[in-house]
């Protein structure tokens, strides 16, 4: 009798390991699962280290006194954007899409809302004449439309870039109502626009340049 029961208690045992065993493993498959999810996302957004450590040192930059007379630079419009350079400084990196250590020191780049969503950046810069570079993403992030822009920014004025697609108003022939809406970039000083610039699609080559437009 006592042998049955230390039989009985042994498998009792034995039955209990192996459920414990299986929920172990089910969890850690989880936990495994989770991890790699988690992983790929980073990698897929560009790295959420990389991120965390640009938007720590732009947050320590930001207390640091700004000039009186700097000149704040915004772009929006499209499904994303970014500062690629103001004259040869360069912002974020075009291949890594790192934000460059020299321009975060220099005060020049600002986070919008305190986060990284759609390259939430703003620069504060010397008002001076320059090129801007500005990468914007209008339908995804896989493709950039790179626009060039001399101007002289003013001092104390706040400009923004605004990408969009100009509808047509007028009919037109079957083969230039058939192509792609032009890709338009208004400058605004303030809330007015004071340069824009567009580029009409060649429906020959399928290649064109942004042409500064009359307002």
């Amino acid at each position: 009798m006592k042998a049955e029961v230390l039989l009985t208690c042994s498998q009792f045992k034995l039955k209990y390991c192996r459920s414990v065993s299986k929920i172990g493993a089910e969890q850690m498959t989880k936990v495994v699962s989770k991890s790699v999810v988690l992983t790929l996302a980073c990698l897929f957004l560009g790295g959420c280290a990389s991120q965390s450590v640009d938007r720590m040192r732009i947050k320590q930059a930001e207390k640091q006194p700004i000039a009186a007379n700097n000149v704040k630079i915004y772009c929006s419009g499209a499904q994303s954007c970014e500062f690629e350079r103001f004259d040869k400084q360069e912002i974020v990196n075009a291949t890594t899409q790192r934000v460059n250590r020299d321009a975060i020191q220099k005060g020049y780049v600002h986070l919008v809302d305190n986060s990284f969503k759609d390259k939430g950046l703003y620069l504060t810069v010397p008002p001076t004449q320059a090129e801007l570079v500005v990468r914007f993403y209008p339908i995804s992030n896989k493709h950039a439309e790179v626009f060039h822009l001399i101007h002289n920014f003013k001092a104390k004025q706040n400009y923004t870039l605004k990408m969009y697609r100009k509808r047509f108003t007028t009919p037109g022939s079957l083969l230039s109502v058939s192509a792609p809406m032009p890709l338009c970039v208004d400058l605004l000083q303030a809330q007015k626009t004071i340069r824009r610039f567009c580029r009409p699609y060649d429906v020959l080559t399928g290649i064109s340049e942004f042409v500064e437009q009359k307002i």
